[in-house]
């Protein structure tokens, strides 16, 4: 090769690194980890729905959030059901947990710092900002919604769209997280689309029943084990 000929290949191969080099620094500098307040969890459990209940989940949402850089006090975005012990001879109710008690009170901001919400009254209402282009992982990474693949676009919550533990009666939390075979949790799309056009724009976080429990059930129905997860101080 002469020497014109290595010069321009040089400097093309120069440019090229600029122009990557670049775009790694914006694709970081677009990310606001410290103001980071809300993001989908970017893997599930291997156990499906099992999370060994809710301190279980809150330590998956604070693991991934510590190794993206965070170190704020998270908690999962799940309701616990009703349980009713009869052990005794006389039945023992014990309340529900509702997922929108347990997550402080706002702001919240995604990866990239927009807004989802400014409290808990504007996070249950229509004008929350959770779609596909928000919804976020702990990296700043889109987490796919309906069409893609696989499709990840259930996300576990066992709420209603308020936000409060399910009064529809059966197993709407896998056992209280802690099933990963027989069962049921309610999910949320984090794209709002549903199964049709008519269906489309659901609730993020009540759009219906998984398949089951098991790291092979929640596929089925279009999800993957995530969950929310949000700064609670």
């Amino acid at each position: 090769m002469s020497k014109p000929m290595k010069h321009i290949a040089f400097l093309t191969a120069f440019s090229a690194a600029v122009v990557a080099s670049s775009a790694a620094v914006q694709a970081q500098s677009a990310t606001d980890i410290g103001k980071m307040s809300f993001f989908i969890t970017s893997v599930g459990s291997p156990n499906g729905a099992n999370f060994g209940g809710l301190e279980g989940a809150d330590a998956h949402c604070t693991t991934l959030a510590e190794a993206a850089g965070s170190s704020k006090t998270w908690a999962a975005y799940l309701s616990t059901s009703m349980v009713i012990d009869r052990s005794s001879g006389s039945a023992q109710i014990t309340d529900g947990i509702s997922a929108r008690d347990r997550i402080g009170s706002g702001p919240w901001y995604n990866a990239v710092g927009d807004m989802i919400a400014k409290d808990i009254d504007d996070l249950h209402s229509a004008s929350v900002n959770i779609n596909l282009e928000t919804g976020l992982d702990e990296n700043g990474a889109q987490v796919n919604g309906r069409g893609a693949t696989p499709n990840k676009h259930d996300i576990l919550t066992g709420t209603d769209s308020n936000g409060h533990f399910s009064t529809a009666g059966g197993d709407t939390t896998c056992g209280n997280w802690t099933s990963d075979g027989e069962g049921s949790a309610i999910v949320g799309h984090h794209d709002r689309i549903g199964l049709n056009a008519s269906r489309n724009m659901v609730s993020w976080n009540s759009a219906h029943g998984s398949a089951g429990c098991g790291a092979d059930d929640l596929p089925r129905t279009g999800g993957a084990g995530l969950l929310y997860c949000f700064a609670v101080e």
